[in-house]
Formats: structure tokens, C-alpha cells, sequence
């Protein structure tokens, strides 16, 4: 098994990017250079290729090799690249791996199956711990709580945790307290297992209870954002980061398209179109750019909303 250092230095802020396509939804290259690039202005810890919110469910696996390769290039030793290979059946799970593992991935990052057929809790189990064990490079979780069709409980969860290829854990859950001490107990016995909150719009209890740092869709945006409200909570001022969460819900709302998240994607890929970052807004999930989104994010971009956001999006 690949020995992986993390980075415990400092709190850690992972990116679930999103996917730059061409108009016929092959990689863009040169997109994901500027993308890399930018992380490494925003100093993430970590970024994380072929999640949902980079699609990865939807790309064919010569895709996402391909992307793993052109970011792999680019990429310093900083970073650490993991990529989501989630799939149906262990063998077909490890079988990705082996093939992203050869074009750079340092992690292999699962969550529970699309589909699984006898979806007893016990082969539920087996599924995670037959792929951690036999994995040729570390692997995280991202477990999306009961939003998942498939999901273990707080018992079995921390039966998988105690793995020790397993290095990471996306938790996208709603915030329990019962999980979290669950958490405490498995990184007393295993310090090096990192823990971070996938929930952006709620990143205030997860910190404040010991979690390494955050892993967020919108990193690519907001990391800055994000880091300052981790500074906030761990320095013991629950009043100014909740003020900082509550800005940057409110920029991700401008983003995604309000309270129904109605131009999810569109919304974030014409964002990064404006920021130079990508050069279409081509998406596998062909969410609506609607005028009021579009005029949001325009007036954020060029700073005619007065809010300030453009000094947040726009860093060089």
C-alpha cells in the first residue's frame, strides 16, 4: 500500500471541483490547467477529481483518466489529487481505481453504491472494507448520510473507519453529535484519519467538534471564504463566523440560483467562464442558466452588485 502523508500543519480545505467540457463534453484541457492552477492560488489542500459536482458518474472512464492525467501534470507535491471512482460491484470499483492510479490519482475516494441489489447493511460493509482493503492506493469516503440510496449506520460506520488504507472521510451528512463523538473515538486509536465537513452551507458544528476542515463543491469559489470562517470558529468567535457562513450561503444562492439551487451547475461553470477559468458552461446534467442567475452572477463579477463579492471571487 502507497504510504501518504497527509498534511496536519495547518486546517485542511479539500475542493470537489467541477468538470471543464468542450461543446461535445470531451475534457478541456486547457481548462483544467487554469482550474489546477487556481487551487494553487486558493493553497487547497487537496482537490478531489470525478465527484458529483465533477461529475464523474457521468463521464466514461477514459474521460476521467484523462482528466486525472492532464491534472496530475500540472498539480504541485502540495496538493494532494484524489478521484471519485464510485461504481456498482467491488471489481468493477477496483478496476477504476487501478486505472486512475496509473494516470496520478494519490487517493481513491468511494461513496455507496447507485445500485445494489440485497442491500443488506452487512454486504453493505463488506462492499466499503473489500475495497479500502484491496485498494493499491489510500482511500476515502464520501458519505452523504441518508441522501444516499445505500447508507451504514453510526455502528457500522465506525467499523469501516478502523480500516487502515482508509485515510479520509467526506462527511456530507446532516451534523450529528452522536456521529461526531462516534468520530472522536476512531481518531483517538488512528490519529491520521482525517475527517471533513461536505455540507458548505453548514460548516460552523463540524469544526467546532473537531473536524480537520472542510471538503466543499464550491472550494473553487469560496475557499477563501471558507477558511476564514474555520479561523473564526477555532479561535472561539461563534458570532463572526456565522456571520461569514451566512455571506457565504448568500454568494452560493447568487450562484446556484437561489433557495431551489434551480442552476446548480449552469450556474457554477458560468461563473468559472467569467472568471477565465473555463470556456463553456457544457455540462452532462444540463441544468438551466436562467437570466436572473446569469444577471446575479454578472453584476457579483464585475462588482456592480456593491457587495464585495468580486474581491473574493476574483484573486490573483
Amino acid at each position: 500500500m502507497q504510504n501518504l502523508t497527509m498534511n496536519h500543519s495547518r486546517m485542511e480545505m479539500w475542493s470537489a471541483t467541477p468538470t471543464p467540457f468542450n461543446d461535445d463534453l470531451s475534457v478541456d484541457r486547457e481548462s483544467v490547467c487554469n482550474l489546477i492552477k487556481h487551487h494553487q492560488r486558493l493553497d487547497v489542500t487537496g482537490l478531489m477529481l470525478g465527484g458529483t459536482c465533477g461529475e464523474g458518474p457521468w463521464m466514461t472512464l477514459d474521460d476521467l483518466c484523462e482528466l486525472t492525467d492532464v491534472a496530475r501534470t500540472v498539480a504541485d507535491e502540495r496538493m494532494r489529487l484524489a478521484v471519485q471512482v464510485s461504481d456498482n460491484s467491488v471489481r468493477r470499483v477496483l478496476d477504476r481505481i487501478q486505472k486512475v492510479c496509473v494516470s496520478g490519482a494519490q487517493i481513491a475516494v468511494i461513496s455507496p453504491p447507485f445500485l445494489m441489489m440485497n442491500a443488506t447493511p452487512k454486504r453493505l460493509l463488506d462492499f466499503f472494507r473489500k475495497i479500502i482493503q484491496n485498494s493499491p492506493i489510500p482511500v476515502g469516503v464520501y458519505d452523504r448520510g441518508k441522501a444516499a440510496n445505500y447508507c451504514l449506520n453510526d455502528e457500522m460506520l465506525e467499523e469501516m473507519l478502523t480500516e487502515p488504507n482508509l485515510v479520509l472521510i467526506k462527511d456530507s451528512s446532516s451534523f450529528q453529535r452522536d456521529r461526531a463523538s462516534m468520530i472522536a473515538r476512531v481518531r483517538a486509536l488512528k490519529p491520521d484519519l482525517r475527517i471533513l465537513c461536505g455540507d458548505e452551507f453548514a460548516c460552523i458544528e463540524p469544526i467546532q467538534h473537531g473536524y480537520d476542515g472542510l471538503f466543499l463543491g464550491g472550494a473553487i469559489f469560496n475557499a477563501n471564504i471558507a477558511r476564514a470562517l474555520m479561523i473564526r470558529v477555532r479561535a472561539g468567535d461563534r458570532d463572526g463566523a456565522r456571520e461569514i457562513q451566512l455571506r457565504m450561503n448568500e454568494l452560493m444562492l447568487r450562484i446556484y440560483g437561489g433557495e431551489k439551487i434551480t442552476c446548480w451547475l449552469s450556474g457554477l461553470k458560468y461563473l468559472l467562464v467569467q472568471m477565465g477559468i473555463f470556456t463553456t458552461i457544457q455540462s452532462h446534467l444540463e441544468y438551466p442558466l436562467t437570466e436572473e442567475c446569469r444577471g446575479a452572477i454578472d453584476e457579483m463579477v464585475t462588482g456592480n452588485d456593491r457587495s464585495g463579492y468580486r474581491d473574493d471571487l476574483m484573486i490573483s
